[in-house]
């Protein structure tokens, strides 16, 4: 009994350790094929993605986590694109409506001013506005402008060297490679007084995921062999810090650091958003209403103290709208600037588990799904387990990243789930089939001769004169006796008399039928039923095996070494007998008249 538990745990950690095996050999084998891993970690990505999305669904119907008030998006919404428009007879409007802007806000003191807007190029027919607005951000160390980085081949534009003061140095001790994605070889610059001056400026560069969903941002990107801020990141660093900086580390965990807040990136330099909420979740302010107030030089009904004030386009016809993975699914830029901010003040980015996380987390549920279904006593309990399981790893996964901020994968624990509960079925089936085999050989099987035992001789016995009988066709019985075994137990010992057995129970086999029953009888007695055999060919098979045996060298111990003979006695049915007592009697005499005669021979009554 308890070499049969071995057995049954041996097989189930075989099959454990199979399924491990070929996940990680399946793995390999992606690594060497570019074509095939491609096509695959696309698909996984994009369904895992979706998971991700539903996840972050569910988070902003339960409004968790809350977005920060001190965030506000002045925006040029639709109303205030055709109010504008229609005021200033043009679109952009003049420069120095955003220098007049930023003066009235600067009154209110905000704790920052950010532009997603970039102001390219001078305007030749308003060159004094653009220096107006040029002069006036500069004037104020709180202010944020926007430009941004491309591919341009340079006989379209000539790539420009940046003023050093907005690079950032960074010490990256992580595994993340920034130049993979995020580096570019030019860049559209904004006006040369702006760049030239005090102004803070960062890049609005943002690349979409496989299936065109913005979920990702990279704070930081390359350009000429040196880093450069995402423009939000520039400013939440700088409002973190109370103070302008730019020194920045990627610790060994892959976090990029600024004092007590750590942005989680992946291996590509990205960091996943947490959202907030649909379009609008922010406070949103109409610049149009704003600008009326500054015109009339009144407070106005908002109140931007301590403020941070992101100003950029939400009106759709403007085009800066991205696919974002929650309910509508549209975000202005200037909203993603803002949901940016709000994670670094809140310290709230999405981490996701790393390949090592992912592994034991598939691992994990493997063994706990094939520990259900291989102890379960019930299929039904079985399959109600693993599908409570599969749902409750659902909602784990929802209230990890809800809670923790963690993104544990969910596909392919999913598959796994059931790839596990399939395979687990089988094994088990295979091992019931194994033990009702082990089970069955235990039952007619000898344990020292491996010959069928006299159970299974007297069974098979009746079913062949049942057989003979119905197809009226004769079968043969004969009757072994090694003889003088005795002596081989007195002289050498009990174990040389078992090799005795054992190596004529081997004889008896190889010189047998695959369709006869060789089977020890009791002692050293055997028995071999030879199904459709007339007397005459048992008597020539009878006489084939005694040679047999008596031509062999036996081997007792490693130097001992005799000869072994037998002595036979065949029954044919119907011939000799009727009934299986009878024949066994008629091949027993004839079995007692081989010894009496000299032995090692063949003896018919």
């Amino acid at each position: 009994m308890k070499n049969l538990i071995k057995t049954k745990w041996f097989i189930y950690a075989t099959y454990l350790l199979l399924v491990l095996a070929a996940l990680l050999i399946g793995f390999v084998l992606l690594q060497n094929n570019n074509t095939l891993k491609n096509v695959i970690v696309s698909f996984f990505e994009v369904a895992e993605n979706r998971t991700f999305d539903y996840r972050q669904a569910l988070q902003v119907i339960h409004k968790r986590p809350l977005p920060n008030k001190d965030i506000v998006v002045l925006a040029i919404d639709d109303a205030s694109l055709e109010t504008l428009w229609e005021k200033y007879g043009e679109w952009p409007i003049p420069r120095n409506i955003y220098g007049d802007l930023i003066n009235y806000l600067e009154k209110q003191k905000p704790q920052a001013i950010i532009f997603d807007l970039m102001f390219i190029k001078s305007i030749r027919s308003a060159q004094q506005g653009d220096k107006y607005l040029s002069d006036t951000m500069n004037k104020y160390p709180n202010v944020y402008t926007s430009m941004n980085f491309d591919n341009q081949p340079s006989d379209v534009r000539i790539p420009i060297k940046l003023p050093e003061r907005l690079a950032v140095n960074l010490d990256n001790q992580g595994n993340v490679n920034i130049a993979k994605k995020y580096k570019f070889t030019n860049c559209r610059p904004i006006l040369s007084e702006i760049m030239e001056g005090k102004t803070s400026i960062g890049m609005t560069n943002i690349l979409r995921s496989n299936d065109g969903i913005i979920r990702n941002v990279a704070p930081l990107m390359l350009y000429q062999d040196k880093y450069y801020p995402y423009l939000t990141f520039k400013a939440g660093a700088d409002y973190l810090l109370q103070k302008p900086d730019n020194n920045f580390k990627i610790d060994k965990n892959s976090n990029l650091l600024v004092i007590g807040t750590k942005i989680p990136l992946t291996t590509d330099g990205e960091a996943i958003l947490n959202w907030y909420g649909p379009s609008g979740t922010h406070t949103i302010v109409p610049m149009y209403k704003v600008i009326k107030d500054m015109e009339n030089n009144t407070a106005g009904s908002f109140d931007f103290k301590d403020k941070i004030i992101i100003i950029g386009t939400t009106a759709m016809s403007l085009h800066d709208t991205k696919s974002v993975p929650i309910q509508e699914g549209v975000y202005p830029g200037v909203e993603v600037h803002a949901t940016f901010f709000n994670n670094m003040l809140d310290n709230n980015f999405i981490h996701k588990t790393g390949i090592i996380a992912n592994m034991l987390i598939i691992a994990g549920v493997i063994i706990l799904v094939g520990g259900i279904v291989m102890l379960s006593t019930s299929t039904l309990f079985a399959f109600l387990s693993t599908t409570l399981f599969g749902i409750a790893y659902l909602f784990i996964s929802y209230y990890i990243m809800e809670i923790y901020n963690l993104w544990i994968p969910v596909v392919l624990p999913v598959i796994s789930i059931l790839a596990a509960f399939a395979l687990s079925f089988l094994a088990k089936y295979l091992l019931k089939a194994r033990d009702f085999e082990y089970q069955y050989k235990l039952a007619t099987i000898d344990g020292l001769t491996e010959l069928y035992n006299h159970r299974y001789f007297q069974d098979t016995l009746r079913k062949q004169i049942d057989l003979s009988r119905r197809y009226n066709q004769p079968f043969s019985l004969i009757i072994i006796d090694i003889d003088f075994f005795k002596k081989f137990n007195d002289t050498y010992g009990h174990q040389a008399g078992d090799a005795v057995l054992r190596q004529v129970a081997k004889i008896l086999k190889n010189n047998s039928r695959t369709t006869d029953y060789v089977c020890r009888y009791g002692g050293e007695e055997m028995t071999i039923i030879l199904p459709n055999t007339s007397a005459e060919d048992a008597l020539f098979n009878a006489n084939r095996i005694c040679k047999a045996v008596a031509e062999n060298p036996f081997h007792l111990t490693p130097v001992d070494k005799v000869n072994v003979t037998i002595s036979l006695g065949v029954a044919t049915f119907p011939d000799n007998a009727q009934s299986p007592q009878d024949l066994i009697e008629w091949a027993d005499k004839g079995l007692y008249y081989a010894k009496e005669h000299g032995r090692n021979q063949v003896g018919r009554y």
